[in-house]
């Protein structure tokens, strides 16, 4: 199993302009493709274009390894026969709802304006160490 990350910004998806493929195992066409194009910089993956849904993304798949995140989908890629750096996509884990980027038709800048919220319970903390008036005594000297 591998796992594919994007490189291409899903809101702007390339048009697919190639009519859809056929398998030659179950003679029926496959919405989810990859091309396996290249190696990665640095050795350890595949760079590739994934056709699915209309649009053509480009990304890198690279092999699962014990302990380390996962970035993007799990999928397993199953080659063609008659060309196997062509494979039909299975996906085995979707990408978290996180890791999805905002769809084709969203413009961009809508999601949120402003900085980012930090608002958790250990920036609140620190917060009020650094800003926090000191407690007054109950008596004084003088």
């Amino acid at each position: 199993m591998t796992t594919i990350e994007r490189s291409t910004p899903p809101g702007k998806p390339t048009e697919a302009s190639a009519g859809s493929a056929t398998s030659s195992e179950s003679g029926s066409s496959s919405s989810d493709v990859v091309l396996i194009h290249g190696v990665t910089a640095d050795g350890q993956g595949l760079q590739v274009l994934r056709r699915r849904d209309g649009r053509i993304e480009a990304g890198a798949a690279r092999p699962l390894k014990h302990g380390q995140p996962i970035q993007g989908e799990v999928v397993r890629l199953k080659p063609r026969k008659e060309f196997p750096l062509l494979c039909d996509v299975e996906v085995e884990v979707a990408a978290p709802k996180s890791a999805v980027a905002q769809s084709a038709d969203e413009p961009s800048g809508t999601r949120r304006k402003g900085p980012a919220r930090v608002t958790t319970e250990r920036y609140r903390e620190n917060w009020d160490a650094i800003w926090a008036r000191p407690k007054k005594d109950g008596a004084l000297l003088n």
